[in-house]
């Protein structure tokens, strides 16, 4: 039965024609994802604690798997509510699966430290953003080669499902950190948007990054509810989040009724041994936030992931919220994570220097950092923002384990095993 929802408008290749099989074209959109090197790379990318530091933390891997579920339920749950869904008119759970899995594919190694590193060093060259780098990626490095192969032909409501944000860096009255897209990937939105021109209402403010697809929507809220319920998982397993912790946290928090419930929820759990059961119980909960109602906008009559929108009951919202912000308070901002946030900084800084001087800076080359392959790319580019995003590319791309080792290899007089060459 085929699916009134989308288009062909919607599953429209991105960089040319697709040969067509027996799958649908979002089918081909998540096994593309799935076979790729850079999904495989995030089982050794941290999530929030180290990767490979224990094996029961999430990594960007199983984070991407976890939320990926969600989606797809999400999707089941809709459809399942009636009008205006319907068999032969739903959201494509496949598509959706292929968002999810996709999300993350742009974070580079040590987490978000790993990511604002990055953002500082990247400010002068155009910036660095994760969402804007998984855009990069499945337009122009995910099957990359040196016969010219670049991105994936990717579906437009694929791109337009990872577009968190559609805001360009040179679209902000200052240099942003985070939430918009690369200069040269206006191109790409171009695509999202059908050619159709951007209203100038939309161009205010953060009015054009809060446009986004129900399959980004959905992808949104999955994030949300696996990061914010999982991160409280985790840490309480690798012992950031004691009862004695949380309840020194609640003291000096404005807690209503509402936030001590939660409260007594999570300790109760914690005391109980029963945390991961009732935290899997919320994903289920906010599964089943989840709505769906009619919207106006420049692409409502275009294309009808625009024509709806996901809205999540405001209970669901604040929960999300407070176990987002106790994640952060405790965990993140724990000596242990700022000391990774410190070795981060000093890895990425000082390798970055050493590609800097020896792949941008006129003189004789001292010695090969880079693969060959990316040392070519780096070459090839004509200007000093193209070297730099290439560089930048090269290091999103590493996993912690890949940028520890080439680091020790440069830096580490005890480091120089031949076992040490991967």
């Amino acid at each position: 039965m085929s699916n009134r929802f989308y288009t062909a408008f919607d599953s429209e290749p991105f960089g040319g024609a697709r040969t067509r099989d027996y799958r649908s074209p979002f089918q081909v959109d998540r096994d593309r994802i799935i076979h790729a090197h850079a999904f495989r790379k995030l089982q050794s990318k941290t999530q929030v604690f180290l990767s490979g530091e224990y094996d029961f933390y999430r990594t960007r891997l199983t984070h991407s798997m976890e939320v990926a579920q969600i989606g797809r339920s999400i999707c089941v749950y809709l459809r399942s509510r009636g009008a205006p869904l319907r068999d032969d008119f739903q959201i494509d759970s496949d598509l959706v699966e292929a968002v999810c899995l996709a999300h993350d594919l742009g974070h580079p190694p040590f987490g978000h430290s790993g990511e604002r590193t990055l953002q500082e060093l990247m400010t002068p060259w155009g910036g660095f953003e994760g969402n804007a780098q998984t855009l990069h990626l499945l337009t122009e490095t995910i099957y990359q080669n040196e016969a010219g192969v670049r991105g994936m032909a990717a579906t437009r409501a694929l791109l337009d499902g990872v577009l968190k944000y559609k805001k360009l860096f040179r679209e902000f009255p200052a240099p942003p950190t985070n939430h918009f897209l690369y200069d040269p990937q206006e191109r790409h939105r171009t695509f999202v948007f059908g050619r159709d021109a951007i209203p100038a209402n939309l161009q205010v403010g953060e009015r054009l990054n809060a446009l986004k697809s129900v399959e980004c929507q959905i992808m949104d809220w999955a994030d949300d509810a696996a990061y914010s319920l999982n991160d409280i998982v985790d840490g309480v397993k690798a012992g950031f989040l004691s009862i004695e912790r949380i309840e020194q946290w609640a003291a000096g928090e404005a807690i209503d009724a509402e936030r001590q419930r939660w409260l007594d929820e999570l300790v109760a759990a914690i005391r109980g041994d029963r945390l991961e059961n009732v935290f899997a119980q919320k994903i289920g909960t906010f599964i089943t936030a989840c709505r769906l109602r009619e919207r106006d906008n420049f692409m409502a009559a275009r294309t009808n992931r625009y024509r709806f929108e996901l809205t999540i009951a405001p209970a669901a919202e604040r929960e999300a919220a407070f176990y987002k912000k106790m994640a952060n308070d405790i965990i993140f901002e724990s000596p242990q994570l700022q000391q990774m946030e410190h070795k981060a900084r000093k890895v990425l800084f000082d390798l970055w220097d050493s590609c800097w001087r020896n792949y941008v800076e006129k003189g004789p080359r001292v010695i090969r950092i880079l693969p060959p392959q990316v040392g070519r790319l780096v070459d090839a580019e004509d200007t000093t923002a193209g070297k730099a995003r290439r560089i930048c590319d090269w290091l999103a791309g590493l996993t912690d384990g890949m940028i520890v080792r080439t680091y020790q290899r440069l830096f580490d007089p005890q480091f120089g095993s031949i076992r040490d060459l991967s």
